[in-house]
């Protein structure tokens, strides 16, 4: 772990909020504290609209926003704030045949194997431009009723494995608790902090990263591989009392 991180980066769901869920005022309040230290970015699988209303809509008024790095769809996005707002620095969007060929084959696969639910809380495919998402029980659906869907992520496992046969020449991996995303080849959270240091010009051995699924099936397990120093969290409330010790440990901006 480096002595005094110049970056410190977070998975969304499951570690700065529910899944799905706006954050909390208190990891709003730590947000803003740590990027009046360090850059501070949030990088998960969600939409830039999911990062709005979870994240960027509930933190409190600071010139400190300024500090913090957006990047949906696990980095094949990349936003900024610049000019009062987050605007796009870059997006890695996919083609039509590859939504095409994506699409077709996890709803396929997923029928096949008996993963297709008729009762969903939304759609259970979404087109984001530069990732296709399967979402099992709709976007919206009740944490509780998510968490119960696939607690030992066999399923998605499984269906990240059939479909991947499938469209070989493209990323497949796990998402969130009922997810699984599709991008370009070579495309995870560990392409997203890649992109990060470019961007920041901070290197990947100033960064810290903090999320819930560092374990090898994990979709945060990409940034732990690549040597980024981590730390892992069991929830949004772990997240805030290890912040509560961090923060404290470093300087504020002159």
């Amino acid at each position: 772990m480096p002595a005094i991180p110049r970056l410190v980066a977070f998975d969304l769901d499951d570690t700065l909020a529910p899944s799905k869920s706006p954050i909390e005022p208190r990891i709003g309040e730590l947000l803003i504290a740590l990027a009046e230290r360090v850059e501070v970015a949030v990088i998960s699988g969600g939409q830039i609209q999911q990062f709005r209303s979870q994240v960027v809509d509930r933190l409190p008024a600071s010139d400190a926003v300024a500090h913090i790095h957006l990047l949906p769809t696990c980095g094949t996005q990349y936003f900024r704030h610049e000019g009062g707002e987050f605007t796009a620095v870059y997006a890695r969007e996919l083609t039509d045949d590859e939504k095409h060929r994506a699409l077709a084959a996890v709803e396929e696969e997923a029928k096949r194997l008996g993963y297709w639910e008729t009762e969903t809380w939304g759609p259970i495919l979404e087109d984001r431009g530069s990732q296709i998402t399967f979402s099992a029980l709709g976007q919206a659906a009740p944490v509780d009723i998510k968490r119960a869907w696939d607690p030992t992520s066999e399923k998605k496992s499984a269906l990240r494995d059939a479909v991947a046969a499938r469209i070989p020449d493209l990323e497949v991996r796990s998402g969130g608790s009922t997810s699984v995303d599709i991008t370009r080849k070579g495309i995870d959270k560990a392409y997203g902090m890649r992109q990060l240091s470019e961007e920041t010009g901070i290197d990947l051995d100033d960064m810290l990263f903090y999320g819930d699924r560092l374990d090898t099936d994990g979709n945060d397990y990409p940034v732990l591989a690549m040597g980024v120093s981590c730390v892992s969290v069991t929830g949004w409330e772990d997240t805030a009392a290890k912040l509560d010790e961090l923060i404290p440990t470093l300087p504020t901006r002159d």
